[in-house]
């Protein structure tokens, strides 16, 4: 039966109407990981001796049992915002004499096969047969070691399903272990508990006791057991439907929102799309968390003589949603931007209340970046400029990219790792948003002084909102020039 899944899938790719774009994406994806694939295969023949050169009065593999417990939590969040989970049609499965047990094995032991799980194997083979070779363990042992460290990734493969399909979802629950994350990694670095000497301790153990494998077996049964159920549980094409009538119906009051004036029912549109859709929520919900990103930046003493840098680091935290949001204008609105397009709608104000939103977003967040005054007052004054350069710049570029946008998308599917209403658009004005100010930043510093780039960044985001009324009406006369052709996209994608 699993021969005759194969099959389909191969049939399903390639009898696919977008067989093109898939085999394009696929060829560079494909790239991509052959670049990975010979980078961890490097890392895994390298890691033996660059350990005992480092420590050479500790066995490697010592060393290694103690940081595992750090890359288990980095696979993790890297899983989470990368790996797309295993999907498969059911629907004309359900008609068929098939048992739902099997094609939910299939789609589960399908996973074994995905890249990540090859990753882990290219370090741990090379090092275990190093380890071998230098005669630190037996090969019995060695072995144990190897399986274990590869029941600890499917471990975390399947553990991470869990979250995406249980958790991810109600991002109020996910915060929940978020925090709990934060607050394990802050006992591990005030020294209150050392869980990763906890973790090796347990694995080095495991490893003169190859009988105890049995431990992570039973885990790694446990969890697969759980998606199982999950799974088989919600094999029912009615089943979100059913979730779905079963809510109670809920309004919101949005009558604050008139004393924006005439901008004042595109911007309650916009408020309730982003709350009554998980795509775009999740999106506000990552931009609240994208502020740490300046803790791992501003602490690494690598980044210190990199002002240009930290251009990047504010452009991205005080505009995070502002490229999210932005860059699929007007995508957000594709399910009813036809019927938006036959009324008597100027699109200068449609437009107007998009940069509205963009912009109490901006300021919002340079607000809540202010405590990285902490770190001196020159990183504040640059995410402070990066606010205003992204006020009265990157909005109307985002602006002015939006009409050229085609790409139908789901509102109900999750940001991450999905490529759809992502086109050459979306590729072409993502960098120049980060690399031009950075650029104009490194120049003016290199010939002047940091303090004149700053000013220079401020003034031209001053500028870009004196004169924002005259762009979104040069905007606007763009998106009325291709309005046709943006509705016809929208429907294409609907086929």
């Amino acid at each position: 039966m699993f021969k005759h899944f194969i099959n389909l899938e191969f049939k399903a790719f390639f009898r696919s109407a977008s067989l093109g774009k898939s085999i394009g994406l696929k060829i560079v994806m494909g790239f991509v990981a052959v670049y990975f694939l010979l980078a961890f295969l490097l890392l895994g023949i390298a890691l033996y001796p660059i350990l005992e050169q480092n420590f050479p009065n500790q066995k490697p593999i010592l060393i290694v049992n103690n940081f595992v417990i750090f890359w288990m939590a980095t696979d993790l969040i890297l899983r989470f915002f990368m790996q797309s989970l295993p999907v498969m049609n059911i629907k004309p499965l359900l008609v068929l004499p098939i048992k739902k047990e099997k094609v939910i094995h299939f789609v589960l032991l399908k996973s074994v096969t995905s890249v990540y799980n090859i990753f882990s194997l290219l370090v741990i083979i090379p090092f275990g047969i190093t380890c071998v070779l230098n005669g630190n363990y037996n090969i019995i042992n060695i072995l144990v070691w190897m399986l274990t460290m590869y029941i600890l990734t499917l471990i975390v493969n399947y553990t991470n399903f869990l979250i995406k399909k249980k958790f991810a979802e109600n991002i109020k629950i996910f915060l929940v272990f978020v925090v709990f994350g934060l607050a394990l990694a802050a006992v591990e670095y005030f020294n209150i508990f050392k869980i990763s000497t906890a973790i090796g301790t347990v694995l080095n153990t495991l490893t003169e006791q190859p009988l105890l494998v049995i431990i992570p077996i039973l885990i790694l049964a446990g969890i697969y057991f759980l998606n199982f159920s999950y799974l088989k549980n919600n094999f029912y094409l009615d089943n979100s439907l059913q979730s779905k009538t079963q809510q109670e119906a809920t309004t919101t009051d949005l009558g604050w929102t008139k004393r924006f004036g005439e901008i004042a029912p595109f911007l309650q549109l916009d408020l309730k799309l982003i709350w009554r859709n998980k795509r775009p929520r999740t999106t506000v919900w990552m931009s609240f968390l994208f502020l740490a990103y300046g803790l791992m930046i501003y602490t690494n003493p690598h980044y210190k003589d990199t002002p240009s840098f930290f251009v990047v680091v504010g452009i991205l935290m005080t505009g995070i949603f502002m490229l999210n949001f932005g860059q699929f204008i007007p995508s957000w609105d594709s399910n009813y931007y036809g019927m938006m397009m036959s009324q008597n709608i100027p699109m200068k104000q449609y437009l107007t209340s998009k940069a509205g939103l963009m912009s109490v977003s901006i300021v919002v967040l340079a607000i809540l970046s202010t405590p990285y005054l902490y770190f001196g007052w020159r990183i504040l004054a640059i995410n402070l400029a990066c606010a205003t350069y992204n006020l009265g710049v990157n909005i109307p570029i985002l602006l002015f990219a939006g009409s050229y946008n085609k790409k139908k998308i789901d509102l109900e599917k999750s940001p991450f790792m999905n490529y759809q209403g992502t086109g050459a658009t979306q590729w072409i004005v993502g960098l120049p948003l980060m690399i031009v100010p950075a650029l104009v930043f490194y120049g003016v510093s290199t010939i002047l002084n940091s303090e004149i780039a700053i000013i220079v960044l401020s003034s031209l985001g001053i500028i870009g909102i004196g004169m924002r009324s005259f762009l979104i009406d040069k905007i606007a006369e763009g998106f009325q020039k291709r309005k046709y052709a943006t509705i016809e996209g929208f429907k294409q994608q609907e086929n």
